[in-house]
């Protein structure tokens, strides 16, 4: 709660009159301490009961306090009426909230860990509204700060790119097959994986969030892969062979059923990993990635079982004069292909030699590409940390905060500001707090109503504060993670060492070279030797004197007791530094002695904070990062700064906060990255029973990363956590291809056809339903790469990472499955070290051929034999 008013007791004392009835404060402290209590005592027992005694002394009513003895003057007692006043008051305020520049008492409501933020929004609500019934007509309840009003958003967004995309992914069937009936039975796969994956995500205690959705959109355009691979083989099956929809149903499933079972068994286990990494990114890694697991499980069974029933049942194929695959569209891909992939098996070093050079190009590209953690999302409104020079007070900091949200509430866009001033964590007991840290929110128009984003209003607000240079200032967004009111900003950067005065001045030039990069803004420190104070510098010496303590000082120069009663000195007599020396304190034979025969006073500047991290002080660098910044490079180039220092062994430096995270969070990856490239190994190895295959089909895992990145880098967009769960979907996906050309290749091959003939005509038959699937999962990703609603930069990353890696790469991967088919094969049955010998020997008779030319040419000119 924000400026809400605390009931108290104030007890005002005038130290002067304290001073002329020989009383100090302390006697009046414990006289409050010891008078004003209620203490159970012993019990008497009678004959049939027994009464419990109890001392009442607890003063109920605020003008009895007046009537409390704090002592004697020449025989008579001393009220507290005698001395001051007490009343029935408030404590000292040191909070302030406005809401649009009206007077408002802010609730800050935060949920608990493991809660559902929508749901507890619902619930306040709810209880707000019963409340309004009982509340005065001239005060009104608003809910301003609403996290779940984003959450809402965006997840109506991810709703309708969920449904479009499912109305794409159903249109790519007809668009090869020509065939309604085909259309319709494929398309019953999307919503039965779907809702059964409700089942799951219920039992384990997942939720319906973005993270959970986004995995849902991407399973659109996975969970009907499956069922396309069967269906079409049925339906060629019955088109190319005439065989009835019952027999085709059957025999083409079990034909193809090896492939399919690969296809998604080895999809599954690169999740396995996922489930167990740790960390903050740990957690959106598993529900993205179980969710996405169970409805890729449940299209198996779907393909297995309902899409074959539906083909014998309702799959009708005319048999006309040109089938499907002789349509224009299909046919030139088709023609196109089959002579590629002819020349491919004849220059097949040509072929091995661009996929080496495109996996090569993978290191230069990912160290071109910017590394964020969490992509910048516009969510209609943001927020303005403010600083006020130390010693403000709450009227003055108010006065200047007055001015800035008048200035604020002129930005284009502002519909609503909040100011706050002083502490909202609810940790700081009454009458303490900051109150030079303010705050003040801006919410915007919704995202649909204007042409210009939230970070230009931020850059607008940046500007406003160049006229305020003692303000320290940080325009942030309001961060999904902790809410709202508390500095997050988006680098942090930790000095430690053992000299606070060292630190300061590596912090100060750490800083003045950030400046000097244009897009690092809001620059600060945590270090803060900037607030006043009054310095009590005691007279040891003449304090032993009087047998006066340093505690006994200090308690007398406390200004209040933080009880329900407060003891304070009078208004006038605290306003004033000077008027502390006038306070007395007791010596050791009762004797009063003033403050000022004791101290000096000293003003000076201190530290407002020190802080600490292992035993060793430090100092934190924060600042904010414009949109065309990516975190990685930002790091990297402060890394750059503190190298230039050259800092002490006993200085060190690190970065925490989202740096932090993202640099875990590549080291889990890859990690996780390497586990699902093991595990995919086994699974493929276990269902061809063969170590020779899954190398062959694995091997255009490597060369789809090139084309994902490139084009994160052709459309400016930074490998954040939101990309990686596009790479990993990437490489799950991407080997389907090889399972199924490699499959088809065998049964070919099993049947007595020759390899390279087998080659050809596998990958002939095969190529409907891999650019079926390819283009499927595009268009299922499409509505999300182009989206522009709340929500859509976050999801707009995971969707180009997988439309470009899928799409750049497909022809190459679909040569140099074949090709690396074909070379392992000769390597395997010893034609590839003939092939070898042959060549080496060729060559060999050609080099002595050569040789032995030049020796008769120099033996007929007569030039050898002869001496110089």
């Amino acid at each position: 709660m924000v400026e809400q008013q605390e009931r108290t007791i104030n007890l005002n004392i005038d130290p002067d009159k304290l001073a002329a009835y020989n009383l100090s404060v302390a006697q009046v402290k414990r006289a409050v301490q010891a008078q004003n209590i209620e203490i159970p005592g012993g019990r008497i027992d009678e004959v049939r009961r027994e009464l419990v005694l109890r001392t009442m002394g607890r003063i109920e009513h605020a003008e009895d306090f007046n009537n409390l003895i704090v002592g004697n003057f020449q025989g008579r007692p001393i009220m507290i009426r005698d001395v001051g006043y007490a009343e029935n008051g408030v404590v000292e305020p040191r909070s302030l909230a406005r809401l649009d520049g009206e007077n408002a008492v802010q609730l800050i409501v935060k949920k608990q860990s493991g809660t559902n933020t929508v749901d507890i929004v619902d619930r306040v609500r709810a209880r707000l509204g019963q409340f309004r019934s009982v509340l005065p007509p001239d005060i009104r309840t608003e809910v301003i700060v609403d996290q779940s009003r984003f959450i809402r958003a965006s997840f109506e967004e991810v709703k309708f790119h969920l449904i479009l995309g499912a109305i794409l992914v159903a249109l790519t069937v007809f668009l090869f097959m020509h065939d309604w009936r085909s259309t319709l039975i494929a398309s019953v796969a999307i919503p039965a994986s779907i809702i059964s994956t409700f089942t799951l995500m219920r039992a384990i205690g997942f939720t319906l969030n973005n993270i959970t959705m986004l995995g849902l959109i991407l399973a659109v355009g996975i969970v009907i892969d499956d069922a396309v691979v069967v269906l079409e083989n049925i339906f060629r099956h019955i088109e190319e062979k005439h065989e009835p929809a019952r027999s085709a149903a059957s025999k083409a499933t079990r034909e193809i059923a090896l492939a399919v079972m690969a296809t998604t068994l080895s999809l599954l286990v690169i999740f396995v990993p996922l489930a167990f990494m740790a960390g903050r990114v740990g957690r959106f890694f598993q529900s993205f990635g179980v969710t996405v697991a169970f409805a890729v499980a449940v299209s198996l069974l779907i393909s297995f079982t309902l899409t074959p029933m539906l083909s014998s049942r309702f799959l009708r194929v005319k048999h006309a004069d040109k089938s499907s695959k002789e349509s224009r569209f299909y046919s030139w891909i088709d023609k196109s292909y089959g002579w590629i992939l002819s020349w491919s098996l004849s220059h097949r070093s040509t072929v091995v030699i661009a996929g080496l050079i495109t996996v090569l190009a993978t290191i230069p590209l990912f160290y071109a590409i910017g590394k964020n953690f969490v992509p910048n999302d516009d969510q209609s409104e943001f927020e303005i940390i403010i600083q006020t020079p130390g010693g403000y007070t709450l009227a003055e900091t108010d006065n200047l905060l007055r001015e800035l949200e008048e200035k604020i509430r002129r930005l284009r866009g502002v519909t609503n500001t909040l100011t706050t001033i002083g502490d909202t964590t609810g940790n700081v007991k009454p009458g303490q707090g900051d109150v030079t840290s303010a705050n003040i929110y801006a919410r915007l128009v919704d995202l649909s109503r204007r042409d210009y984003s939230q970070f230009d209003v931020m850059a607008d607000a940046r500007q406003l504060f160049q006229d305020y240079p003692d303000l320290r200032v940080s325009v942030q967004g309001v961060s999904s993670f902790t809410g709202g009111g508390i500095r997050q900003t988006d680098l942090e950067f930790n000095l430690r060492g053992p000299s606070l005065e060292q630190l300061q001045q590596y912090s100060d030039k750490i800083m003045a070279r950030m400046r000097e990069v244009p897009d690092v803004v809001d620059i600060d420190t945590t270090l803060s030797v900037r607030q006043p104070e009054l310095r009590t510098m005691v007279d040891r010496k003449k304090a032993s004197e009087f047998g006066i303590q340093i505690q006994d000082i200090a308690s007398t120069l406390e200004e209040d007791e933080e009880y329900d009663v407060w003891l304070r000195a009078v208004k006038q007599k605290r306003n004033d530094p000077q008027a502390v020396m006038n306070l007395t304190v007791p010596g050791n034979n009762g004797q009063l002695v003033k403050i000022a025969n004791l101290v000096n006073l000293r003003e000076d500047l201190g530290p407002s904070q020190i802080d600490r991290y292992n035993r060793q002080r430090k100092v934190t660098i924060v600042a904010n990062l414009l949109p065309s910044l990516p975190l990685g490079q930002a790091v990297e180039t402060i890394q750059g700064f503190v190298q230039e220092l050259q800092l002490p062994p006993t200085y060190t430096a690190d970065f925490t906060g989202r740096a932090k995270i993202l640099s875990e969070t590549a080291t889990n990856f890859v990690i996780a990255f390497l586990l699902s490239f093991i595990f995919m190994y086994m699974v493929l190895a276990a269902q061809f029973e063969s170590f020779l295959h899954p190398i062959t089909i694995m091997l255009a895992l490597p060369l789809t990363l090139p084309f994902a990145l490139f084009s994160l880098i052709m459309l400016r967009q930074p490998l954040d956590i939101y990309a990686m769960f596009g790479l990993f979907m990437l490489f799950g996906i991407v080997k389907k291809n090889g399972i199924l050309q490699i499959d088809y290749t065998n049964t070919l091959r099993t049947q007595g056809m020759e390899r390279d003939q087998a080659i050809i005509e596998a990958n002939h038959a095969r190529l409907r339903p891999i650019l079926m699937t390819t283009l499927m999962l595009v268009f299922g990703m499409l509505p999300i790469a182009l989206g522009r609603g709340p929500g859509a930069a976050s999801r707009a990353s995971m969707a180009k990472v997988i439309i470009g890696g899928q799409a750049l790469s497909l022809l190459i991967t679909l040569l140099i499955t074949p090709v690396a088919y074909s070379l392992f094969d000769d390597l395997g049955r010893g034609q590839a070290l003939a092939r070898v010998k042959e060549k080496a020997g060729s060559w060999g008779e050609a080099l002595w051929g050569r040789v032995a030319q030049r020796y008769h040419h120099f033996r007929a000119n007569g030039r050898l034999g002869r001496r110089p």
